[in-house]
Formats: C-alpha cells, sequence, structure tokens
C-alpha cells in the first residue's frame, strides 16, 4: 500500500461474522519499519464475538491491547490477566496466550461483541519514559502495572498453537495446552495497567505543554528525542492557563500519530471522531 500523507479518519469496525475470535477479528490499519529488523510498529484494530479456543503467539513484537468495548480474560503461560475498556495489557514478545471475551455466554450462543486497539511494537520493549525534572513520581507509575500470578491449565487433547514470525502465521497442533506453567519468575512477563491511575502532568501557568508529558510507556530509538513508539493517554484532567488559546495549536509532527477513542469526545475532534474510531496525522 502506498504511503498517504493526508490526515486520514476512520470509522469503527463493522460488526463481526458469528463465531470470529480475537484472532481472526483483527485488522491492520497500517504501520511503519520492518518486523524482520526490529524496527517500528503497526496498529491493529479486534473485532469478535467469541472467546478463542487456539493459542496465539507474536515472534515479531508485543501486543499493547486496548480495549475499546467489552472486558477481556487473557489466559497466559504466566496467569491470567482481566483487562476491562480503561485499562490496557501488554504481552510480550514470544509469550503464548488466549483472549476469552468476558461478556460471551457460557452455552457459545451470540453475545456481546468485544472490540479495540492493538499495538504491535517490533523495537526495544516498551518501558517508562524519564521523568527528568518531574522527579520521582509521575506520569504513569510502576507500582501500578500488575503482573499475573502463575495459573496453569491441565489440558490434554488437539489444541492449535498459532505462531506470527516474520509477518506471517504459521500454525502447529500440541497434544496438549501449552499454557502449563506451573511457576515462573524474571521480569519478561505480561501486565495490565489502569490507565484512570495515570498521573497526568500540565501547566499552571501559561502555553500548551508538550504530548510528551502524556506518555505512559515508551519504546526508545538510538535517535535522542525520537522514539520508536510513544503510547500516550489523553486522561480526564483539570485544563488552565492565562492567556492561552484552549484549543490545540498549530504545530506540525515529527512522528506521525494515530489516535483511537475508548471512551467521551475529543475536543479537538468534536465532530466525525467517535469510540471504536482513529485518526492518522503524518
Amino acid at each position: 500500500t502506498e504511503p498517504d500523507p493526508n490526515r486520514l479518519r476512520w470509522n469503527p469496525l463493522p460488526e463481526p461474522a458469528r463465531g470470529t475470535d480475537f484472532l481472526a477479528g483483527l485488522w491492520t490499519l497500517g504501520g511503519n519499519g520492518d518486523a524482520t529488523q526490529r524496527t517500528g510498529m503497526a496498529v491493529h484494530l479486534y473485532h469478535a464475538d467469541s472467546s478463542m479456543d487456539r493459542v496465539f503467539s507474536d515472534a515479531d513484537g508485543e501486543l499493547l491491547i486496548v480495549p475499546e468495548r467489552g472486558g477481556l480474560l487473557l489466559r497466559t503461560e504466566f496467569g491470567l490477566l482481566h483487562v476491562e475498556p480503561g485499562a490496557v495489557a501488554l504481552i510480550p514478545r514470544g509469550v503464548r496466550f488466549r483472549v476469552e471475551l468476558l461478556d460471551a455466554p457460557s452455552d457459545g450462543g451470540q453475545g456481546p461483541t468485544a472490540r479495540g486497539y492493538v499495538c504491535e511494537n517490533y523495537g526495544a520493549p516498551f518501558q517508562l519514559p524519564d521523568l527528568g525534572p518531574i522527579g520521582a513520581n509521575g506520569l504513569a507509575n510502576a507500582r501500578d502495572f500488575l503482573a499475573p500470578v502463575a495459573a496453569y491449565e491441565d489440558v490434554e487433547g488437539p489444541v492449535e498453537v498459532v505462531n506470527k514470525f516474520c509477518g506471517n502465521l504459521w500454525t502447529a497442533t500440541y497434544d496438549h495446552s501449552p499454557l502449563d506453567v506451573v511457576a515462573w519468575h524474571g521480569n519478561h512477563v505480561p501486565y495490565v495497567y489502569d490507565l484512570r491511575r495515570f498521573n497526568v502532568i500540565g501547566t499552571i501557568s501559561y502555553d500548551h505543554p508538550d504530548p510528551s508529558i502524556f506518555t505512559v510507556l515508551t519504546s526508545p530509538s538510538d535517535t535522542p528525542g525520537l522514539a520508536g513508539v510513544d503510547f500516550v493517554v489523553f486522561a480526564p484532567r483539570w485544563l488552565v492557563g492565562e492567556d492561552t488559546f484552549r484549543p490545540p495549536y498549530f504545530h506540525r509532527n515529527v512522528m506521525s500519530e494515530y489516535m483511537g477513542l475508548i471512551e467521551g469526545a475529543y475536543d479537538a475532534k468534536a465532530e466525525g471522531f467517535v469510540p471504536g474510531g482513529g485518526s492518522l496525522h503524518s
């Protein structure tokens, strides 16, 4: 697909066909870089109405999952993660997991759908940004990131395992569930973070600080001042400032900016920008 320098905007994905799980309901919107060189990222959307009965892992990068509608239960090799709209979950590179819909009917019938966004990061793993003069605390605090407790499943029988490698999907059938880890230690683990715990920093005098003050996680690059990916949240906050034009000031981006909406309305895009939709400014 040829790149498009124009400002773009999308509506939410259409309703999925019955029986669509997280993996089948995943749509790639765009990206940059090269997964084989471990640089860049991809933006995906998902819309599903059924829980997975297979297992997935991504050798190309880590997955930051941002639900917009419907809660998810992520069954990982390390344990269980519950992630609802308003929170995010990260699955590290190579970790196997299964996505179940928290609101899915127990009898397998048609139920509420789940949809949201996925950032696939090919580059350096996400980390907390350098706080600089802010000090020791602020923005996303390390204490609010929650890792799972080991919770294995002992399932014998054929299990499909799908692996993404160099942009392609590969499948194999195991004779048991690979989510059978009884105990673990280390730091290459999945986690969940409640965006409502974000400690917003802003001006109390004049002008608009740069949007980097809203950075939750960053994937650093070799170029100072230019991240591989910044994951940013425009959380509810007080906006104050003297002698300041309140709408966003005129600016140009040095990084492409994809924005999604998980709830409410964004003041700079009051029309045509709805939850589940998105925009891209390059």
